[in-house]
């Protein structure tokens, strides 16, 4: 079975064991990209310490939950944002004022939008957690 969206299927696979109450995640399918958001997303507290395991057919990723996530996502289309136009797409897809972040992609690398606008870089969105 071939995956059209990788990393939408990784944000829908942790919803929805966060939904469970699940505490671990296995994820089959690693790349560059899910390695980076993974990274961002525990580097503001909303999942735990993940292992890579490098297998022969397989790169897998073992994900600890700590229940803070109440919903991600990808942002399908990938919108293109100005360095002044993040609070339009954060009252779109967060519920509240400085409640979850959108993940962005900029030329400083993937970062959340609050360090994209602390350093007035735009970038193309790609997820958003809360």
């Amino acid at each position: 079975m071939s995956l059209n969206d990788p990393l939408g299927n990784v944000m829908s696979k942790i919803n929805n064991y966060e939904n469970i109450g699940k505490k671990k995640v296995q994820i089959n399918n690693n790349s560059k990209l899910i390695t980076e958001v993974l990274k961002v997303m525990k580097d503001n507290k909303y999942i735990g310490s993940y292992n890579e395991i490098q297998d022969d057919k397989v790169n897998k990723i073992i994900l600890n939950l700590l229940g803070n996530i109440n919903k991600c996502g990808v942002i399908k289309p990938r919108y293109k944002v100005k360095k002044d136009e993040f609070e339009k797409f954060e009252k779109r897809f967060l519920p509240a004022k400085d409640f979850g972040i959108l993940i962005v992609s900029t030329s400083a690398g993937i970062i959340t939008h609050k360090d994209a606008k602390e350093k007035s870089t735009g970038g193309k969105l790609i997820a958003f957690v809360y």
